[in-house]
């Protein structure tokens, strides 16, 4: 049977050079924010990664996850001088109130209720603010079907040349977190995320993601950040 020995096989090779799919979107979320703003939530921070990252342009960030130990080691990560400060909390229930001039959800949204988690989201946004969710969702159809065999084939690629060719002793920290497949395909998370904000842009993703940006309309003060 070649199918399944090959399956196997890629799955073995993957193992053992693992690689961040959530922060190879990092850079592009980071392109869709202003150059300054003031304040930050990251949702489902784990490790602290992208906490770190937004930390060099705003005045404050929160990270908040539900996994304590997730959160002492990105606690431990984190310069003391750096304006972040980090909460363990359920984001369905314990979620700081805002408003923030940035939200930003990687990889999380699916372990959340989606309606009421996204008008969470559009209530403590700041007037002008920027909510971005790199998401997953559910494989349906001939486009899903396309961009996961893509997918499938440069996962080897990129794990070898982002493990520089060894294979790595562990995978890195904020691949540690709980997972969860999606239920929601990207047309029902389509039609949800546009029906609660109005003008939202979303886009299918290679690497069995999808990307969602929404800016709040700005107050009259102008959008928030500059």
């Amino acid at each position: 049977r070649p199918v399944p020995r090959l399956l196997d096989a890629l799955h073995r090779f993957n193992a053992a050079h693992p690689w961040d799919h959530n922060a190879r979107y990092h850079p592009w979320l980071l392109r869709q924010l202003p150059r300054r703003f003031g304040s930050a939530l990251d949702v489902g921070c784990g490790s602290g990664d992208l906490v770190r990252l937004l930390a060099r342009r705003a005045r404050a960030v929160r990270g908040v996850d539900a996994d304590a130990d997730i959160v002492a080691l990105a606690r431990e990560s984190t310069p003391a001088a750096a304006p972040v400060a980090y909460t363990v909390a359920d984001a369905s229930r314990g979620l700081p109130a805002g408003p923030y001039d940035v939200i930003t959800c990687v990889a999380v949204l699916h372990h959340l209720p989606f309606a009421e988690t996204l008008s969470r989201f559009r209530r403590e946004l700041a007037p002008g603010g920027t909510l971005v969710v790199v998401g997953c969702a559910r494989a349906s159809g001939a486009v899903d079907q396309v961009l996961g065999l893509t997918a499938v084939a440069l996962n080897p690629l990129l794990g070898w040349v982002k493990n520089r060719g060894r294979p790595a002793p562990r995978p890195p920290a904020s691949m540690t977190a709980r997972t969860r497949d999606p239920e929601m395909t990207f047309a029902e998370i389509s039609r949800a995320a546009r029906r609660l904000l109005p003008g939202a842009r979303l886009r299918r993703r290679l690497f069995w993601r999808y990307t969602l940006l929404w800016r709040a309309p700005a107050g009259p003060e102008g959008p928030a950040g500059q």
